[in-house]
C-alpha cells in the first residue's frame, strides 16, 4: 500500500516510521526544517532505547509524490483546511484519507441523524475549501492514543503507545480499510477497527474540549488544575455541558463526568499540547478543539455558558486568531 502522511511532527513523523516499519511505501508531504531533516538526515523515531531510522520519499510538492493509495492528515486542526487545498493533487484517484488528528474530521456531521445531519462547520473547514478539495475521497476516522513529540525537525520522541482505532463513517470495513489497520499493527501499534469510530472521536473530543484550552489560559499541567477545586469545577461544567451537547446531535458517551475525570487523573500530571504551543508562541487549536462545541452549541441554541466564557478567553490569547 502506497501512503502518503501529510505532516512531519510528532504524529506524523511517528505514524511515517510506523507505517515503514508495517512494509507500506510511505511519503511524506511536510515543508521547512522538518522536510530538510527528512531530506537530509533521515527521519528518526526514538521509542524507549530502540533508535530507528528510516529513509522516505519526502517533498513540499504532492507533484513530486507518488499516486496515494491512502493519505493520513496528521496537522494541526488550525491547518487542516489549508493543507488539504494545498494537496489537491493526491485527491483525484480516491483514495482512503484519514485524519489523525484532534478535535473532529471534516465528515463528521455528513449522513448523522438528527438536528445537525450534514451541516458545515466553520471551525472546522472554513469556507469549505477542504470539503470541495475531499468530496469524492473515501474518509476513514482514526483516533490516537499515544504520546509522542518532536525532540527537533525530523527527530521524533514516542513517550507511549496504546493503540490507533480505525473506522469508516458508515460502521463498514473495506478491504483498503482492514490492511491499513493489518499495516499499523504489523508496525508495532494496535490498531483495531471500530464501527462506531463517531463515538470514539466524540470521547477523545471529551477531554480535549476542557483541559487543553484551561492548561493554556492557566500555564498549568493537569495536576494543577485538577487539584484547583475552582479549576476541577470548571473542567467538571464544560465536561458535563459536552456531554449533553452530545446527546443533543444523537452521541451518548459511554461513561460519566467522573469516570472519565477519573481516567483523566490516571494518566498523572501531564502537559496538553496546548500548553506546549501557547509557551512556544505557536497558534493554538482553539477552533478545531473548542469552537467546533461552542459553534455546534449556537447552531441548536444550545446552553454551553463555560465552554463559551472559556472559548473566548483562549481565542484572546491564540496568535493566530483573528477579530
Amino acid at each position: 500500500m502506497r501512503i502518503v502522511v501529510i505532516g512531519a511532527g510528532a504524529v506524523g513523523g511517528w505514524l511515517a516510521g510506523v507505517l515503514t516499519r508495517g512494509g507500506a511505501e510511505v511519503a511524506v508531504l511536510a515543508r521547512g526544517q522538518a522536510l530538510r531533516a527528512i531530506r537530509n538526515d533521515k527521519l528518526i523515531v526514538l521509542e524507549r532505547e530502540r533508535r530507528e531510522e528510516f529513509t522516505l520519499v519526502a517533498s513540499g510538492d504532492p507533484d513530486d509524490l507518488p499516486r496515494p493509495d491512502a493519505v493520513i492528515f496528521a496537522v494541526k486542526t488550525n491547518g487542516f483546511a489549508e493543507s488539504a487545498a494545498g494537496a489537491a493533487r493526491l485527491f483525484e484517484h480516491r483514495p482512503l484519507v484519514a485524519t489523525a488528528m484532534n478535535g473532529l474530521p471534516w465528515w463528521f456531521l455528513a449522513g448523522l441523524e438528527g438536528p445537525l445531519k450534514d451541516a458545515r462547520l466553520e471551525s472546522i473547514d472554513p469556507g469549505g475549501r477542504a470539503g470541495a478539495v475531499l468530496a469524492k475521497v473515501r474518509p476513514v476516522g482514526a483516533v490516537v492514543h499515544a504520546s509522542s513529540k518532536a525532540e527537533a525537525p525530523g527527530v521524533i520522541r514516542v513517550a507511549s503507545v496504546d493503540r490507533l482505532i480505525l473506522g469508516e463513517p458508515g460502521g463498514q470495513v473495506s478491504a483498503e480499510t482492514a490492511e491499513l489497520a493489518r499495516i499499523v499493527a504489523a508496525g508495532g501499534v494496535p490498531c483495531p477497527v471500530t464501527a462506531d469510530i463517531r463515538l470514539e472521536i466524540w470521547a477523545k473530543l471529551w477531554g480535549n474540549m476542557n483541559m487543553n484550552p484551561v492548561s493554556a489560559l492557566t500555564r498549568r499541567t493537569a495536576n494543577g488544575i485538577l487539584g484547583d477545586a475552582r479549576l476541577a469545577q470548571l473542567v467538571r461544567d464544560m465536561m458535563t455541558e459536552f456531554a449533553g451537547l452530545g446527546e443533543r446531535i444523537g452521541i451518548k458517551l459511554p461513561m460519566s463526568v467522573d469516570e472519565r475525570l477519573v481516567v483523566t487523573r490516571r494518566l498523572g500530571d501531564f502537559r496538553t499540547s496546548m500548553l506546549n504551543d501557547v509557551e512556544a508562541g505557536r497558534p493554538l487549536e482553539v477552533e478545531g478543539l473548542l469552537g467546533v462545541v461552542v459553534e455546534m452549541a449556537e447552531k441548536l441554541e444550545f446552553p454551553v455558558p463555560a465552554s463559551r466564557a472559556v472559548f473566548a478567553l483562549a481565542r484572546a490569547i491564540n496568535p493566530g486568531s483573528v477579530s
